[in-house]
Order: C-alpha cells, then structure tokens, then sequence
C-alpha cells in the first residue's frame, strides 16, 4: 500500500484508517499476534490506531492496552489490574517535554540545575526498573522532544538554565540507560520533530484543544517509527537491497554513454548525489544489510561502471549481480533462490516507476519505495524504516562475506558427482554447546530472525534465553560450523524443557544458508545423546505450521520420530525413543 511508503500519505492513513485496516487484515493469513502497553503523558487514541495500521503493514496484529490520561508513570510503578492480567509483549512509554514535571528559571545555581537534572531522570529510571522486574519485556521509551520557543534565543542551547540545554542533557542520561540495559529501546521523537518541522509539530492547539502531544497530521509519523521498532524485534526487517544500476547508481546509462559519460564522483554536482547515494548503501552493509544488483544492462557494462574510478561501491559489494535483458521480477527471484531469502525480505530500488509496478505486481511482499529524484534516494530508504537495527551481532557485521563464501561452496559443489563427497572436501567442524553469554545476543536474534527452518517459531529476548540457560530443566544447544571457505557462526539452536524422563523441544531452528549440510543431524545426535545423559527416555517434538515454515513439517519424520498427534489448524506432536535413536553422522568434525 502506496501510503506506507515514505512520504507518508496522513490523509489517506487518519481518515480512512478503518478500511485501511479491513484491507489489511483480509491480506494477512498468519499474523504475530502481539500485546503492546502504550503508557502515556498525553493522549494516546490516535497513536494506537496508527500504530496498530503500521503493525499490520509488518504482518503483526496488536492488542493494545493504554493508561489512562497522564498515568503512565502511576501504571508502571504501581500497577493496575487490568494491565497486570494483560501481561504486555512490548511498553511503548509515549512521553514528551511536556510530561518534564520540573525545568531550570534564569535564577537558579548550576548545582540547583543539576539536582533537577538527577530528580527527573531518577524519576524515569525507577519507572524503567520497576516495568522491567515485573514484566520482563522489551520497553521503548520515547527521548524528549523540544518546545517550539527558546526562551533565551541562541543562548538557550548552551546556558546549564536553558530548556534546550536541560533536555539534551536529560537525553543523553536516557541514551546511557539504553547502551547499558538490554531490551531497553529509545524512539527519537527529537529527531522526528526536527524533521517534521518543529513549529508545526509542536503546535500549541492539539494540546489544548485534544491533549495532543504533537500535532494530528503528525502522528503517522510517530506511529511508524514506534512501529520500526517493534518490527525489528521480531525478524519483520527486511535483509536485502536490490539495486538498479542506470540512474540509480550512477546518473546517465553506461550502455549508451560508455563509463566516462556517466555522472558519479566529485566533478560535477549531479555525480555527486550519486556518489553520496553509494556511500549510504555501502553504509547500509555494516549493519548487516545485503546488496545486489537486478538491471537491464550488458554484464561486462555494469561491471564496468561498477568499476567506474569515482565510484563508492564495487563489485564485490554485492553478493548477487543480475546484469542482463531478463525482465526485473525474474531475476529478483533468481536472487532470492541463490541467497536463500524469501520474497520479502527484500527493498527493490529502482528510478523506473514502471519497473517498480510491474515488480510490486509479481513478486509480492518486495517493498518497491518510490525513488524521485536522485537528491531523495537516501531519504526515501532511510524514512522507510526497513532496515531498523535493534540488535547488531557479528554476524552481521560480515553478512556480505558471509554470502560470498556461501557462492564459493555453490561453485566447489558443481565440480563434485557424489554429494557426500562434496560434504567431505568443506572440511567443516560443528561445535556445540550449551548456551554461552558470549553468544546470547546472536541466539536471540535467531529466533527472531529464522522463519523458514524454524518448527515452532517461539520469538525469545536475551532474558528469555538468559533464563532457558540458567534453568536446570532445560537443554539449551546451539551450533556453529566452519568450513575451508570461513566461519558461518552460530546458524542453529535447541532448547527443550525436561518433564520426568520426556524432554519437550520447544524451540529448534536452524538458519537457511547452511540447509543441506548435515548440521540437521549432528544437533540431533547432540540432543539425544545429552538427553539420554539426563535420563531422558521419550523425546517430544512439536511443529506449529507458518506462512513460511514449510519446509520442515517433515522434519521429525525424517529423524526417525513418531507423529502421535494432529489438529485441525496442522500442528504435530512428535515422539523419539532414545534408545531406539541411530545416530547420524554427518560429515563433520564434531566439537562439543
């Protein structure tokens, strides 16, 4: 829906909200159903529409709870029944500089400020504390916005009695929290503000008048960003950018006027917007976002502008380059087949409307952002929000080589008749291990993350797995595998929960780039030998069937269990004596 995409359309998304909804309710087959608790200083009934519309675009339907007017910080210390029974997947804490309770006058000491400055924040942290040793969930907390005056003009920003110098400094107490806290979330409503227009955000009349901490119109804006948030922490970001290459790129096309006629680099303005532009998608790589190219051109043409000596990017920055007459849509799912994505997970970025169209029309769930004018390429990417970072693993940070070595492992394969000959010469080790702290983080993220191989798809926080490794009832493995051609990090995970002698698997996922490699079964012959070590006779395994999960609802079969239940939605309960259990031994090298 074209109102999703950055610019927003207000108009479309505040007055006719309702059909929006319907409309996107009536697309959705499998929604994460979530509980968010918005706890407010001002009123909060728009932010909640909004925010539920934006949800749903994401695949995730929201139930909400809300606080009464102005009780957020009552609701979080105190508690109140009905936000204790509803037990919240995520709090949205939606204050601004109005909910400051105490600001600096001109007659005040710099010791007075600062005990201001300490009262306020100690306020907030005790609130955060206080929702998090209760609920133990993920909370996004709004920074402060400005007024929309300065008492003291230009001094204002610097003067310790300020408003603008008291609120960046309350800011920079919030941002410490969130460096030093897990699952502690800030939204930038002070950035937000700044790119809407301060005057017009903060426009006195919404608030007296509705309670409004920013104006009507604004709200979407507000709503998406929350939104940004709460997607990324559950795997709905999308994983990869697709690029065209002719004035997306570069201005000009290279097939026609040849690599020193296309407008990229330093000497003229128009090369330099492009320059610009290919520094932000080589940014994009360092948080873990792929690159790849889908465009209409010679092959040999788009390497060679691709090598253009002003350029930012190169060849290597992508790990896919589909230069050819093919049409668009084809080869954007070639590339999802060869990096083992769905659909969905990608941006496509291209200057062409009619390109855009004919893509949005044929490989559903690819976000095709409307890209007019070149001087608006990063805006458009960076307002949609669809590569929001809660969590930056290392993994992440190598994705790219990650990819590049997995094409090397595609090309040593084609040279080998006998697959497992061809498993033989990766040379690969697995270790497996309970869970370790120093990969809490990437586990986390896992589960987030991991659509397709993943049997149940329990979404779990750092807490969660903190608590699953310090629980003695509980297997927890994960596995890391290495090859000749690198290290793929952690890629899958098994936690079971021990009731007598059964163990119960409630959560085994593995990621997609290693399918096929026998990683499957040295976590299987992990599990049931640890288990038997604990006295486990009967091992249980569950599949709870997904949109996207398919592909492994033979899974247990394979490994020899036993299908003892089904219902009418397909979930299947699976049992394995394991002293029946043949081992499997892959073609691996085994750490454990």
């Amino acid at each position: 829906m074209d109102q999703f995409h950055y610019p927003l359309d207000t108009e479309q998304l505040l007055r006719k909200k309702r059909r929006i909804r319907k409309e996107l309710q009536a697309q959705l087959k499998n929604p994460l159903q979530k509980k968010i608790a918005i706890l407010g200083g001002s009123t909060t009934n728009e932010v909640a529409d909004q925010l539920g519309l934006f949800l749903l675009h994401y695949g995730i339907e929201a139930e909400f709870y809300q606080s009464e007017y102005g009780r957020y910080w009552q609701d979080a210390m105190f508690g109140t029944p009905e936000l204790d029974a509803f037990k919240p997947d995520v709090i949205y804490i939606h204050t601004t500089w109005r909910n400051i309770e105490q600001f600096p006058t001109t007659g005040d000491t710099a010791e007075a400020v600062q005990g201001m400055l300490q009262a306020e924040y100690g306020r907030f942290e005790a609130m955060w504390q206080a929702l998090a040793e209760k609920f133990h969930c993920p909370v996004i907390q709004n920074n402060f916005d400005r007024p929309n005056y300065r008492l003291m003009g230009n001094r204002d920003v610097w003067d310790p009695r300020g408003r603008t110098n008291f609120i960046a400094r309350l800011n920079q107490k919030f941002y410490a929290y969130a460096a030093a806290h897990e699952d502690f979330y800030i939204n930038d409503i002070d950035y937000l503000a700044a790119d809407y227009g301060l005057t017009a955000w903060g426009d006195a009349f919404y608030w007296h008048m509705y309670k409004y901490a920013m104006c009507l119109d604004a709200i979407p804006s507000l709503a998406n960003s929350v939104a940004n948030i709460i997607k990324s922490l559950y795997g709905r970001n999308k994983k990869a950018l697709v690029l065209d290459l002719d004035n997306t790129l570069w201005g000009g096309i290279v097939g026609d006027d040849g690599v020193d006629g296309i407008a990229v680099g330093p000497e003229v303005p128009e090369g330099q917007v492009y320059a610009e532009f290919q520094s932000y998608c080589k940014a994009l790589k360092s948080i873990g976002v792929v690159l790849a190219v889908d465009s209409k051109n010679d092959e040999q043409n788009a390497l060679d502008g691709l090598n253009h000596p002003d350029g930012v990017l190169r060849p290597d920055d992508f790990v896919c380059i589909k230069a050819n007459w093919e049409p668009k849509d084809r080869n954007l799912l070639d590339i999802a087949a060869e990096l083992n994505l769905g659909a969905d997970s990608f941006v496509f970025a291209d200057d062409n409307p009619a390109e855009r169209a004919i893509v949005a029309a044929q490989v559903p769930g690819v976000e095709t952002p409307v890209l007019d004018g070149a001087e608006n390429y990063i805006k458009t990417l960076d307002h949609g929000g669809y590569f929001e970072v809660t969590a930056l693993s290392g993994e992440d940070l190598k994705k790219t080589e990650l990819y590049h070595a997995n094409a090397e492992r595609r090309r040593a394969q084609a040279a080998f008749a006998d697959y497992g000959a061809y498993l033989d010469s990766l040379a690969m080790t697995a270790t497996i291990r309970r869970f370790e702290p120093l990969y809490m983080q990437r586990i986390a993220q896992l589960t987030n993350k991991s659509n397709q191989f993943n049997l149940t798809t329990l979404r779990c926080s750092e807490d969660d797995i903190r608590a699953m490794a310090g629980d003695e009832n509980c297997l927890c493995l994960y596995g890391k595998l290495v090859d000749k051609f690198g290290d793929n990090g952690v890629v899958t995970v098994v936690s079971g929960e021990q009731e007598g002698q059964t163990l119960h698997l409630r959560l085994w996922l593995m990621s997609c780039r290693v399918l096929k490699r026998g990683m499957e079964d040295a976590m299987m012959d992990a599990v049931v030998a640890d288990a038997a070590a604990r006295g486990v006779k009967t091992i249980r395994g569950y599949y709870y069937p997904t949109a996207k999960n398919g592909m492994v609802k033979d899974f247990y079969a394979s490994m020899g269990f036993a299908n003892i239940a089904v219902d009418a939605e397909g979930n299947t309960v699976w049992a394995l004596d394991t002293a029946s259990y043949q081992p499997r031994r892959p073609h691996m090298r085994i750490e454990r």
